[in-house]
């Protein structure tokens, strides 16, 4: 299993790869302690992920202060990455859609408290949809990324008739589908297609010289190609362009973070208002019970997690991405105008980009402020046993954002069965939870990033919330619900299915099946590059032939059909269609007449 293998070379194997030792401080103004430590870390986090190539970019207000490529953009031409090497950003691509958004919002085109004509009988607004409280899916998943993509515009017609997954307003759900929607209402107002849009009104005014919005990778010479391990992976173009379809490289990317410094304004270009930057960085969603103390801007993300989070920094604006093989990161002190950016183009780079973008930041603060970062000394357990009270109130099965989780008594503990693993839930000296694993239920191991988590119970509007808190962060992470008196008409359906309607779509999944856990129907899905990360998540039935594909609620979430196609019963998801397997007969020769 991927989390033994991960646990075991934390605490086995650590000696393996020493990571550079990080300067105890920091003179002010010392930048070239922050370059001469970064390039270390980058050097070895590449290494140690097999990371291909990377680029970053640090501003200082209107100042570029460090720009840099490690590794290489095209490993089969040698040829290096660059701070003008050209990624596919991914997700970052959210923040310049919500830009031109606002740039209509200036010029009176658009209301963005006024709901938009789309086709649920709902109201959605312009805000919703910048800040993910729309209530749509995630994603439309047929179609997302396919050879020949259909126009966003196109999900208009894909959605019609499927119902929203939340009301708006309710609680935070990050979508594609709502961004890609918004480029609609773009391209609509603006009156040219939306990729011509925004060039014209948001990249070209940046003087982002190598950035465009596209379908694929850029024809640019300078465009790096994609990386599993060390292994170039062709990249598919994407549908949802608003989205996710920015392609920049990290210098591009320097100058939007420089014109966030400035008020809107870059070089001559007055892109946006001062008061619709400080807007964008506004916490949108502070009266959102069900979002806590999560905050979101309109595009922006305002909260981080764990080692993510830099503090006594004031806000922290930020925004990931990732697209195929590539991965994305950027981060903004808006307070000190010290923003990071950091590009790479290989699949594996998740927590790569990340770490490096935090520890560039940190210790440019310190270089430029005198401000440094606490350490942070592990949680300790709690000397007294866990109160019965507390035991109680946490028993239970619970729909999360990571699928079913159980929660069972045992002894004075707790026992959490979750992601295919069996943890304790203990109690800790500031009062929370927290995850212990011991392997082979003899050696408490080190859990890493997971060991900063703290869980307790709330109850908010009814419903029995499990909460995790990370730093000074909570966030929901699902509801305890009970099972189904019966499965009913879904009993019959359990099984393996494969895809019938995959078309030209790539092949996501290795597995797809329908189990019952519990006494709760649970679909498992094992994507296909990741044969031992299963995808699980309760699927709630709610007539013969519907079930919502629950998340962190228990009452809320998208829509499983079972429909019937040339006479033959399949399953409708996300505009997939998918046809249960025939059961394999495993009796000898013998004995075929019995199967």
């Amino acid at each position: 299993m991927k989390l033994l293998s991960l646990v075991l070379c934390l605490t086995t194997l650590a000696g393996c790869s020493v990571a550079p030792t990080r300067p105890t401080s920091v003179a002010r103004g010392d930048q070239a302690a922050t370059q001469a430590y970064v390039t270390r870390l980058v050097q070895h986090d590449m290494a140690q992920h097999k990371v291909t190539g990377l680029s970053l970019a640090l501003v200082d207000d209107q100042r570029v202060v460090w720009a840099q490529g490690f590794g290489f953009a095209d490993l089969e031409q040698g040829m290096p990455a660059s701070a003008d090497t050209v990624y596919r950003v991914g997700s970052i691509s959210k923040l310049f859609t919500a830009t031109a958004a606002m740039q209509l919002a200036e010029r009176g085109l658009l209301d963005i408290d006024k709901p938009v004509k789309l086709q649920w009988p709902e109201m959605i607004t312009p805000r919703q949809l910048m800040t993910h409280h729309a209530g749509l899916p995630r994603d439309r998943l047929k179609g997302f990324q396919t050879p020949q993509p259909q126009p966003f515009a196109s999900l208009l017609d894909d959605l019609a008739g499927e119902p929203l997954v939340y009301p708006p307003g309710l609680i935070f759900s990050y979508s594609n589908v709502g961004i890609s929607l918004l480029g609609t209402v773009i391209q609509s107002l603006g009156g040219t297609p939306f990729a011509q849009h925004l060039q014209q009104s948001v990249l070209t005014p940046l003087g982002m010289a190598h950035a465009a919005f596209e379908t694929g990778v850029s024809s640019s010479p300078l465009m790096a190609k994609g990386y599993r391990g060390r292994e170039a992976v062709a990249e598919i173009p994407l549908r949802d362009v608003p989205a996710g379809g920015l392609n920049a490289s990290a210098k591009d990317l320097s100058r939007f973070m420089a014109m966030v410094f400035a008020d809107g304004r870059s070089g001559t270009q007055q892109v946006l208002k001062p008061e619709t930057v400080a807007e964008m960085l506004r916490p949108q969603n502070s009266a959102v019970p069900l979002d806590f103390n999560f905050q979101t801007g309109l595009g922006w993300m305002l909260s981080t997690l764990g080692q993510s989070t830099l503090e006594n920094a004031g806000p922290v604006a930020h925004h990931a991405g990732a697209i195929g093989m590539f991965r994305s990161q950027m981060y903004l002190l808006p307070q000190h105008k010290l923003g990071i950016v950091v590009l790479a183009n290989s699949g594996t780079a998740t927590g790569v980009v990340d770490h490096i973008a935090t520890e560039t930041l940190a210790l440019a603060l310190e270089a430029k402020t005198g401000i440094t970062q606490p350490a942070h000394a592990k949680h300790a357990w709690a000397d007294a046993p866990l109160p019965a009270a507390v035991q109680s109130a946490h028993v239970g099965h619970y729909t999360t954002l990571v699928g079913p989780v159980h929660i069972s008594a045992k002894g004075q503990d707790l026992s959490v069965n979750a992601v295919g693993h069996d943890f304790k839930l203990r109690p800790r000296s500031d009062g929370l939870l927290g995850l212990d694993y011991a392997l082979l239920g003899l050696v408490s191991l080190d859990l890493g990033t997971l060991s900063e988590i703290g869980f307790s119970r709330r109850t908010v509007a009814g419903r029995d919330l499990l909460l995790a808190r990370v730093g000074a962060q909570d966030m929901l992470v699902g509801q305890r619900m009970e099972p189904p008196a019966s499965l009913g008409a879904w009993q019959q359906r359990l099984g393996d299915y494969d895809i019938s309607n995959l078309g030209d779509d790539p092949k996501a999944a290795q597995r797809i099946r329908l189990i019952e856990e519990k006494g709760f129907l649970v679909l498992e899905i094992t994507p296909q590059d990741e044969p031992d990360q299963a995808v699980r998540a309760v699927l709630k039935p709610v007539s013969d032939t519907q079930a919502l594909l629950l998340g962190p609620l228990a009452d809320r979430g998208e829509t499983v059909r079972s429909v019937i196609v040339d006479g033959v019963e399949q399953l409708a998801y996300s505009g997939y269609l998918a046809r249960k397997r025939a059961k394999r007969c495993w009796h000898p020769p013998c004995c075929m007449a019995c199967c």
